[in-house]
């Protein structure tokens, strides 16, 4: 295979700095606009020959699909999808404006440089490289640029799956963000985790009652003491081990390369002799619940009848039972709780030809990398495409430097990519699309 032009490496880096400068931050509740993105989307996708669909929700909240026809008609479809919202940056605690997409030193900087804009860019500037060479995948691959991602979903996979499947006929598997990216274990060591699963989004709402009444009095039905108590209880339970085959695979292959016994029966010892690694399995070996907002009250004198908490919710696949159940605990009586926001945990396969071939695609490239499994902590639009059966994957590749922590920039300061890496993630797109 030949490999990707010259003009492919300059329109990625190009269209990363350009869909940066598009601002689309996503507030929630339905406080974003997508569409100059999915126009500046859409126009690069028709610039290659392809007959791009907008689609909208809700107005402005645009998203794009189109389908590039591989050469085996019997052969399943292969969804690769990015979202083009991001979250809210603060101009004023960034070393450049998050919104400029200025390129310094070799790097691209602004909110999405990582999620997911650069992931974006790759896609486009395969595709157009693609239609100057004739190249044509084996496998029919149907494009989607999405919105709502950073928030609901409700206006970008979620509408697409639930109101346009057809557009998705005969997909069987996806690939999106998170996967493929340099860690680097602070020992020399380069690992690139593919990701096969993620853990099921639980956003709760708890609200305590009580008796309203006067603050100078003794009240033992007091809401906000209520509330407090079952908060405390869930910051502080230690969930149970559940270790998913994607993190058992995980945990194998790592201890494989750490020439460390891969003791599943002592998985927090395990992940002790695995160092700076461990990172990539830690915060998915078991469900896990974080208080993050509370509401009560509206004077200082004033016991309030009613208090009101938000949790961050995860679960692995096949942990929702017991995610329940272990809430129903934590409240008491006391305290009512429901999903704010639920979707599904993810698992796939780490033994499909699929895997197989971005494995191979990102060790043609970083032959000195280990390519390993994991699992997601958190979620994509991969969880809104799997109601039409579609098994989804992260792979959005980048070869990143020494201290350059990827993970950390998801929704930080200072969010930005080297050129290089934008690249190298070009490279290793355009191998395994083909090769898919």
């Amino acid at each position: 295979m030949a490999d990707i032009d010259a003009r492919a490496l300059d329109e990625v880096v190009t269209f990363t700095s350009d869909l940066i400068r598009i601002d689309t931050t996503n507030r929630g509740g339905g406080d974003c606009r997508e569409r100059p993105a999915a126009e500046y989307a859409a126009e690069r996708l028709a610039g290659a020959g392809l007959e791009p669909i907008l689609l909208e929700r809700s107005k402005g909240r645009t998203n794009v699909v189109a389908r590039i026809e591989g050469t085996d008609p019997s052969a399943d479809a292969l969804l690769v999808h990015g979202h083009l919202d991001v979250v809210p940056a603060q101009a004023e605690d960034w070393t450049v404006h998050p919104f400029s997409g200025e390129i310094r030193d070799g790097v691209v900087w602004g909110r999405g440089a990582v999620d997911m804009k650069n992931m974006d860019a790759m896609i486009l500037a395969v595709v157009r490289a693609w239609a100057r060479t004739g190249v044509r995948p084996r496998r029919d691959l149907v494009i989607a640029f999405t919105a709502d991602e950073e928030a609901s979903a409700e206006d970008g996979s979620g509408f697409l799956a639930d109101r346009h499947p057809g557009l998705f006929e005969g997909c069987t598997e996806g690939i999106s963000e998170s996967g493929a990216f340099t860690f680097h274990d602070g020992g020399g060591r380069e690992i690139y985790p593919i990701a096969a699963g993620e853990r099921g989004t639980a956003w709760l709402k708890l609200t305590a009652h009580g008796r309203a009444g006067h603050g100078s009095k003794v009240n033992h039905q007091n809401a906000v003491t209520r509330l407090a108590a079952a908060i405390t209880r869930i910051g502080e339970h230690a969930w149970p081990l559940r270790l998913t085959p994607t993190v058992r695979a995980a945990l194998t292959e790592l201890a494989a390369l750490y020439g460390i016994d891969p003791d599943l029966d002592d998985v927090d010892g395990l992940l002790a002799k695995l160092g700076p690694a461990a990172k990539l399995v830690e915060p998915v070996v078991r469900n896990s619940a974080n208080p993050t907002m509370l509401n009560a009250g509206y004077k200082v004198n004033v016991i309030p009848g009613e208090a009101v908490a938000h949790v961050d919710g995860r679960y692995l696949p096949g942990g929702e039972d017991e995610f329940r159940t272990t809430l129903d605990r934590l409240t008491g009586p006391d305290v009512d709780w429901e999903f704010h926001h639920r979707e599904v945990a993810l698992q796939a396969p780490v033994d499909s030809p699929t895997y197989a071939r971005m494995r191979a695609a990102v060790e043609e490239f970083a032959p000195e990398g280990h390519v390993v499994p994991y699992c997601m902590s958190g979620g994509t639009d991969a969880k809104q495409f799997s109601r039409l059966g579609i098994t989804g994957y992260g792979f959005a590749p980048l070869k990143l430097p020494e201290g350059f922590d990827y993970q950390a920039l998801f929704h930080g300061v200072d969010e930005r990519v080297p050129v290089e890496a934008l690249h190298f993630g070009v490279r290793v797109l355009d191998r395994f699309l083909r090769s898919a």
